[in-house]
């Protein structure tokens, strides 16, 4: 047997393979979506990213007689650290032949590298954290992703365990159709009339003339309302602002939905619609004319991803969350959306998985 040579990313030729080795992976795949390449750039810190303001991540490629055989990444997340008061590595962006020699190759050399850091323990794959891409699929291998949502062969699971890596938390994808919907909205209503008068809370879409402005609203009371969630950082100005940027062609307004209290914006829900089969199509790449082709005719996408819905910590459990989710079941069913998935859900929201599955949602992945 040849042997497994790890070595850090350093030229370009070799961020090149970095970027290019899923390609190898997924060739024969049917469910594999290709990433945004432009996008992976950003992640993996080969093009600047205000995550890495002030994080670090070093990329390495395992080779064996000369050719790429797997790849993985070391992530330093300092505000994972000083948060939880830990020194913990993460690793990200793995990908692998089905060959634990070279798995346990990588994940050494990605051990090591934060051990020379002072790091202790190791956790993922966050790419490169969990306001990103996360979680190694384990169950639902029998259809694509949603958008945003991760994806690899079965075989991994079994790499990432003989590397001495445990279960810490599941994340589950929900699914629903269109015909679930009527049903749902007709048993909510009552309740939902009920809490917006209780409450007066008033539901606006995103504003199209302030979109940025409103966009960065909408993270703001994403990263109010997870401040007690498990492995939550909450994002930096410099990352709010560079995500809402990034979403300005992709966000359908009436697909995001605010709720106020006395003209205070106190929860947001927004879903995007499933771009996947278009990226497959354009192979990931947006240029020269990839962008055209993702974007043109948005109203021929009838499948949507229901990214979050967040509500400031003052105003949970009141049932805001109800009520903004209520009100997106209207435009939901006017866009003419066929299906809906609901992810990701932390396994310990044990709050949100029993509203989801009362509701009549599936549960079709588990990411771990």
């Amino acid at each position: 047997m040849h042997p497994v040579i790890v070595k850090p990313v350093q030229t370009w030729r070799e961020k090149r393979a970095f970027l290019n080795f899923p390609w190898m992976v997924y060739k024969n795949d049917p469910y594999w979506i290709p990433p945004l390449r432009i996008d992976q750039k950003e992640m993996v810190n080969y093009k600047p990213h205000p995550f890495y303001i002030r994080n670090e991540i070093q990329t390495f490629l395992a080779w064996r007689r000369g050719e790429v055989c797997g790849r993985i990444a070391a992530i330093i997340n300092h505000g994972h650290n000083e948060r939880y008061n830990e020194r913990r590595g993460f690793f990200g962006f793995f990908e692998c032949v089905d060959d634990v020699a070279v798995a346990k190759a990588l994940f050494d050399a990605a051990k090591q590298w934060l051990a020379d850091r002072g790091m202790t323990a190791l956790r993922g794959p966050t790419n490169p954290s969990l306001n990103y891409t996360l979680g190694l699929l384990v169950e639902g291998f029998n259809s694509s992703p949603f958008f945003m949502m991760t994806y690899n062969p079965p075989y991994y699971e079994k790499l990432v365990l003989a590397c001495g890596l445990e279960k810490v938390q599941d994340i589950y994808a929900y699914w629903g159709k269109r015909d679930m919907l009527p049903a749902v909205q007709a048993k909510l209503q009552p309740i939902c009339d009920e809490i917006r008068s209780r409450l007066n809370i008033t539901l606006r879409e995103l504003n199209p003339k302030r979109f940025l402005e409103d966009v960065e609203a909408f993270l703001e009371v994403y990263n109010r309302s997870l401040v007690a969630t498990w492995g939550f950082v909450p994002m930096s100005k410099e990352e709010i602002r560079h995500v809402a940027s990034g979403l300005r062609w992709l966000i359908v307004p009436q697909l995001a939905l605010g709720a106020e209290i006395d003209g205070q914006l106190v929860g947001a829900t927004f879903g995007l619609l499933d771009y996947n089969p278009r990226i497959r199509a354009i192979n990931g790449r947006l240029f020269p004319f990839g962008f055209i082709r993702l974007l043109w005719n948005k109203r021929g996408i009838k499948a949507m991803r229901l990214i979050s819905t967040n509500v400031v910590p003052e105003y949970q459990r009141l049932g805001v969350s109800l009520v903004l989710l209520n009100g997106l079941v209207p435009r939901g069913l006017a866009w003419g959306l066929e299906e809906v998935e609901f992810s990701w859900v932390l396994e310990s929201n044990r709050l949100s998985r029993g509203s989801l599955e009362k509701g009549g949602a599936i549960r079709t992945k588990t990411y771990r």
